[in-house]
């Protein structure tokens, strides 16, 4: 698993939708899997997963993206990656989690 949480500044429907066609156009086997999205007064949140294939580990791969604001011009990004690891176990060949993150950070 491989975690990004950073404050963005903009508009929130902006890197929403920069995220989402980033992703998908950012790879052939890229999708977006579920979204959800909440409004309760000034606050807002959306949640985004994608999986795409991972040539490195010959797995899928899952980014989970949760945008939030609350009523100003910051917006709080985590992401977090899963399903690269090929034992049974324990983790080993994340090299496609963290791959699916880089084109997240290259993004915004």
């Amino acid at each position: 698993m491989a975690k990004l949480e950073q404050t963005i500044r903009g508009d929130f429907n902006q890197i929403l939708n920069k995220i989402q066609s980033g992703i998908i156009n950012g790879s052939m086997s890229a999708s977006l899997e579920a979204s959800s999205d909440f409004h309760s007064g000034g606050a807002r949140c959306s949640v985004r997963v994608f999986e795409r294939f991972s040539w490195a580990g010959s797995n899928r791969v899952s980014l989970t993206v949760t945008l939030f604001q609350n009523g100003d011009d910051r917006v709080y990004l985590s992401a977090i990656t899963a399903g690269g690891s090929q034992a049974m176990f324990f983790k080993v060949n994340t090299w496609g989690e963290e791959a699916f993150l880089d084109k997240l950070r290259e993004l915004i």
